[in-house]
């Protein structure tokens, strides 16, 4: 598991925040934070290292009293883990998602009493933990301690309990569930209640001895210039067992790892999005842009369709020198929604940045197909009993570099070896039904979870041959052309809501957003330029195989080659919810959309 392979941070894009600002760090963060007469509320995103954190405020502020609220307020795990056994399941992957709030894990009565305490105090008082904010005092100054998801899985991984836990060796699905489940639905409602009473901003994703301390002000703005000019969010990477080798020499990642399996290049709930703060960077989860700025981030009319929600993923699947992937399908929306809470489902797309002579991609049913007899072996292979013979049920399609194939949901596929897959896709990316797994375990020695019944029910069982060749392969449109640009209509399907364009250019392209997000990726040449007509935003570079997300509010933009990419062919996809595009003035009609 890695971040973006820099050393440092000074080589990956920050947003710059406007104006003159201070960042803080060590024993300085704190005597910020304390130097107006009254509480301290440090409320954290669960994960937190919390005696980390209560050490290092005991250091910078020796005079000050320090409250665990976790530990003095919060309910006792085990009805904790009652209240919430309905959203955990059984199942080691799939829960349904919470609508719980935070309070409902704490006692009220011990709140009101560790504000009496602190009324009370002859010293100053900080308050620490998940759920601080809770506590009703008349006035107080707030910090709000985050962190992004992908660091709290790391820590996860490394052997970290959920919160107020004793899972500390459970198996990491197990963590996730809990964490994705509940924790994170909890924590993210709680935190969005924070935002606008925030006096200070914590960054927590390294240790705490590093955290570095920003004012509320400072964040808002932060947000703010975000979602007015393009960006990156930091993408992490990890490792598979059927991962390969594209990646680490194309990228650049550790040459002695054994393989990467995924990349999140635009994941904002559980990437991270770096600051520059007076020259001081800043770590926060992108997730925050979304939260705060969501109309003019999203646009209006997706921001009405979604809520403050992130409906476009893009991510790298890397079989090159790897293995199959697993054999799935992912749910219809009644059923996600029906089965686990979830308001939309997992469509996508497989856009080939790579790929070997023998790559093939698993698409959709062979003609004929008999679903019981087809269900019936995967339970048989699921249960030990035999092998799959995917090659009897499945169609294998040949795959070429910049082929993109749709894959609606309900539909039977899996990226084979040796192929270098840009999926893009909507959001929900963990509601995965597995149903063979090439007779392999995971990394972790376990076999990987299938669910063949989940499967079974989901599996659109006329997406046969015939089907697959008419509706989701070759579907590739010209739309228009001009003095050095050719757009095209990749995909996808109408059953899915992406709208997918290629631009291919050796000049200047003009953009708009027509007031909805854009998500985009130089998929062919080493280096591209987005620039603003009227000066807008500062130009922002773009590499090979980079994702980057155009903000609604941006309008009108324009890419052309640049350094490297001088004199050169290149390719960006683009992508966007389809039907929330707003209508644009006469002056702009006729341009690339």
């Amino acid at each position: 598991m890695s971040h973006f392979p820099a050393s440092s941070y000074d080589k990956f894009p920050t947003v710059t925040v406007p104006g003159h600002h201070q960042a803080w760090s060590g024993h300085a963060a704190w005597q910020e934070a304390a130097r107006a007469d009254k509480p301290v509320v440090v409320d954290t995103y669960p994960g937190v290292r919390l005696d980390e954190l209560k050490a290092a405020i005991a250091q910078a502020l020796p005079g000050h009293r320090i409250l665990d609220v976790e530990d003095l307020a919060a309910r006792p795990s085990a009805d904790i883990d009652a209240l919430i056994a309905a959203n955990l399941t059984d199942d080691r992957v799939f829960g349904v998602l919470s609508h719980h709030t935070l309070a409902d894990f704490y006692d009220a009565g011990r709140l009101a009493g560790l504000a009496t305490q602190v009324s009370a105090s002859d010293v100053p008082v900080v308050l620490v933990g998940w759920g601080a904010a809770l506590v009703p005092l008349p006035e107080r100054t707030l910090v709000l301690a985050d962190m992004a998801r992908w660091e709290l899985q790391q820590r996860q991984r490394a052997g970290a309990p959920n919160w107020r836990c004793h899972n500390t060796n459970e198996d990491n699905l197990r963590k996730y569930k809990r964490s994705f489940f509940v924790e994170w639905r909890v924590a993210d409602r709680h935190k969005r209640q924070l935002f606008p009473a925030v006096d200070y901003v914590l960054d927590t994703n390294r240790s705490v001895g590093e955290a570095t301390l920003i004012t509320g002000e400072t964040f808002h703005r932060g947000m703010a210039a975000a979602a007015a000019a393009p960006f990156r969010v930091v993408p992490f990477f990890d490792p598979g067992v059927w991962g390969g080798q594209w990646m680490k020499k194309v990228i650049g990642l550790d040459a002695e790892a054994d393989n990467y399996a995924w990349c999140f290049d635009c994941v904002p709930e559980e990437n991270s999005i770096l600051l520059d703060v007076g020259g001081q960077v800043v770590e926060l989860p992108s997730v925050n842009v979304v939260f705060t700025q969501p109309a003019a981030l999203l646009g209006p009319q997706t921001f009405a369709r979604f809520g403050a929600e992130f409906p476009i993923r893009f991510d790298f699947l890397d079989t090159m020198g790897g293995g199959n992937l697993s054999l799935q399908v992912h749910p219809l929306t009644d059923y996600i929604q029906d089965r686990f809470g979830m308001h939309y489902t997992q469509d996508e797309s497989y856009y080939l940045l790579d790929a070997g002579p023998d790559a093939v991609v698993y698409l959709g049913l062979k003609s004929g197909t008999d679903p019981a007899a087809m269900v019936r072996a995967l339970k048989e292979a699921s249960d030990g009993g035999t092998h799959f013979p995917a090659e009897d049920y499945v169609n294998a399609f040949p795959a070429r570099k910049h082929d993109h194939f749709s894959i609606p949901a309900g539909t039977v596929h899996a990226s084979g070896a040796n192929s270098m897959v840009l999926e893009i896709s909507a959001t929900p990316y963990i509601f995965t039904f597995k149903m063979w797994d090439w007779d392999r375990v995971g990394l972790d020695g376990r076999p990987r979870p299938i669910h063949v019944d989940h499967a079974s029910r989901n599996i659109q069982w006329d997406r046969d041959t015939v089907w697959v060749k008419e509706q989701l392969l070759d579907q590739v449109e010209e739309l228009g052309s001009g003095p050095g640009w050719t757009e095209e209509r990749t995909g996808l399907h109408q059953l899915e809501f992406i709208e997918v364009r290629r631009h291919w250019f050796t000049g200047t392209v003009e953009h708009h957003t027509r007031g909805t997000v854009n998500v985009l990726n130089l998929v062919e040449g080493p280096e591209a330029v987005v620039e603003s007509p009227d000066g807008r935003f500062e130009p922002f570079v773009v590499n090979y195989a980079e994702t980057f997300i155009i903000p609604a509010a941006v309008g009108a933009y324009t890419i052309r080659p640049h350094g490297a990419g001088t004199g050169k062919k290149l390719a960006t996809v683009k992508a966007y919810v389809r039907g929330t595009e707003t209508d644009l003035p006469a002056r702009v009609v006729g341009r690339p959309s």
